[in-house]
């Protein structure tokens, strides 16, 4: 492939496995298209796919999976402790290679358009957007699915494709170009939500935390834990290892701890080896010490 473009679509469901499944086939085995990873949470009640391609194909692929979310996923039924707003949430265009970040803005235009078409209403955001309010993918997305129809009658919140008003089963997306971001959540030694939430606020950007930093506090039921879930909107600028010390600090003053942490869909290896660096005090540490890339190098 010439021209590589990444696309991480969110898909608001993750108990029914078979509806997962027949989303995750508009992109398994298709020419021009590699499917990196996809992950699905019960609690959540979500799933990530993650994918690269040439950008002509990404479009089709995403443009059919939202018509397979829009055929399976009610979100008037819909029940998880992700926020939502839409059968497909979140549409990000990643550059990759020979695939500019401008590029990718004109490629999510133009799903956009297509999405509009089909009756779905479509917010532009983060580097895609129509205006500086509506960069911030949490702005767009309060009030969720239930206030989206008393949101849209508002000017400033008109959609940039597509009907002026949700549609009734799927809600709205959001569609965009942004750079890699990493996905990272820590799991707290309490099940107290309220916890979670209050460190969420100290750690994110927001609230006057980390500046690349974006995270809420999350109820996982099947584990009977909370959860500080994040986003890393730039690992180079605010590392994996900063986003857990600060939450770390944060729990002391509520007399919990960190019991674990996960990283959701994929995580550039760079973001890994910081940590590595930190922890274990390594210095002068390159990635061409890893055994596997010195190998790849030679295939």
């Amino acid at each position: 492939m010439e021209r590589i473009v990444e696309c991480v679509p969110n898909y608001s469901v993750g108990q029914d496995l078979e509806v997962v499944e027949k989303i995750v086939s508009c992109f398994r085995g298709k020419e021009g298209i590699k499917l990196l990873d996809y992950s699905s949470d019960k609690d959540h009640n979500r799933s990530v796919v993650t994918l690269v391609g040439e950008p002509e194909k990404v479009k089709v692929a995403v443009v059919e999976s939202v018509k397979v979310a829009m055929a399976h996923i009610d979100l008037r039924e819909h029940k998880g402790e992700h926020p939502r707003m839409g059968a497909c949430d979140v549409i990000p265009f990643i550059p990759i290679k020979n695939f500019t970040l401008e590029d990718a803005v004109a490629l999510s235009k133009e799903v956009g358009q297509a999405l509009g078409e089909l009756g779905v209403p479509v917010f532009l955001y983060e580097r895609s957007a129509s205006a500086s309010h509506r960069e911030n993918l949490a702005a767009i997305r309060k009030g969720q699915f239930e206030g989206m129809p008393e949101k849209m009658k508002l000017p400033e919140w008109q959609s940039d494709f597509g009907p002026k008003a949700p549609h009734e089963s799927f809600g709205v997306v959001a569609v965009g170009a942004r750079m890699p971001l990493v996905a990272f959540n820590v799991n707290l030694s309490t099940a107290d939500v309220a916890i979670a939430d209050a460190i969420a606020k100290k750690v994110r950007h927001i609230g006057g935390g980390l500046r690349y930093v974006k995270g809420m506090g999350v109820y996982l039921k099947e584990r009977n834990l909370a959860q500080v879930s994040m986003n890393l909107t730039d690992y180079t600028k605010t590392s994996l290892y900063r986003a857990l010390e600060m939450v770390r600090i944060e729990a002391k003053r509520y007399g919990v701890s960190v019991v674990g942490t996960e990283i959701i869909g994929l995580v550039p290896q760079k973001a890994l080896i910081d940590s590595i660096e930190y922890y274990m005090g390594i210095e002068n540490f390159s990635p061409d010490q890893i055994l596997e890339n010195k190998l790849s190098e030679e295939a």
